[in-house]
């Protein structure tokens, strides 16, 4: 039983992992997009769009990159506990329902940031 919990949770932080990397590759292609739109004239309200956008995707690149490292560092604590015959004490699964809080959380945000982005760029491209 406690074995199948311990593979659980280390299967839901790879998955959470892969799914940021996900999303870190998509944020790096919309960078490389906005860069492609600042070639073309803009108006001043479209350039203040791109700053957003632009910060936007840095502080999102550092948020992606910030959870995956307490995800990992909670997966490694994960197996440590599991490696030593311990059970999985209930810090640790706190510990997981505050990372998985956080992850939908991020998750969200980043969903919205794409949805903005693509109608600027259905916006920009008219």
């Amino acid at each position: 039983m406690v074995q199948t919990d311990i593979s659980q949770l280390s299967a839901e932080c790879t998955e959470w992992r892969q799914i940021l990397r996900n999303y870190r590759d998509e944020l790096q292609e919309s960078k490389k997009s906005l860069e492609s739109i600042c070639r073309k004239d803009l108006e001043r309200k479209n350039l203040q769009d791109v700053e957003h956008f632009d910060n936007q995707f840095h502080i999102q690149l550092i948020n992606i990159h910030d959870l995956k490292q307490f995800i990992k560092a909670h997966q490694r604590k994960i197996g440590i506990e599991s490696s030593s015959g311990e059970t999985i004490g209930e810090e640790t699964y706190t510990e997981h329902e505050a990372l998985l809080d956080q992850f939908i959380s991020l998750v969200s945000t980043l969903q919205e940031l794409r949805n903005e982005f693509k109608n600027f760029i259905s916006a920009v491209s008219c």
